[in-house]
């Protein structure tokens, strides 16, 4: 089996910072893309940052300048650095992989269970 678990949420103040960690367990032969999205509630979860194994980074309008994605692969980790969070960034966070499992040699989305982040006075 595959696992992603994520840490690093909680609570902070309007214009403070987060890094959130998502580090995926299990056997795997290999990973491609790793990304960030959030759902706030009432809401539909929608894209944050993704971090392709190439290096390449995306980022949703409403993270650029103040997120930052990164991954380091030895660790088969992904980061999110999150600076100047505003009250509208409270959401759960929800990591998600695309991984080639050993046991079936064939590519599965795997998704964490989500922290929640929230920004408020």
């Amino acid at each position: 089996q595959v696992q992603l678990v994520e840490s690093g949420g909680g609570r902070v103040q309007p214009g403070g910072s987060l890094r959130l960690s998502c580090a995926a367990s299990g056997s795997i032969f290999s990973i491609t893309d790793m990304g960030w999205y959030r759902q706030a509630p009432g809401k539909e979860r929608e894209l944050v940052a993704t971090a392709t194994s190439g290096a390449n980074t995306y980022y949703a309008d409403s993270a650029k300048g103040r997120f930052t994605i990164s991954r380091n692969n030895a660790k088969n980790t992904v980061y999110l650095q999150m600076n100047s969070l505003k009250p509208e960034d409270t959401a759960v966070y929800y990591c998600q992989s695309k991984v080639i499992p050993i046991a079936t040699m064939r590519l599965l989305e795997v998704w964490g269970q989500g922290t929640l982040v929230t920004v408020s006075s």
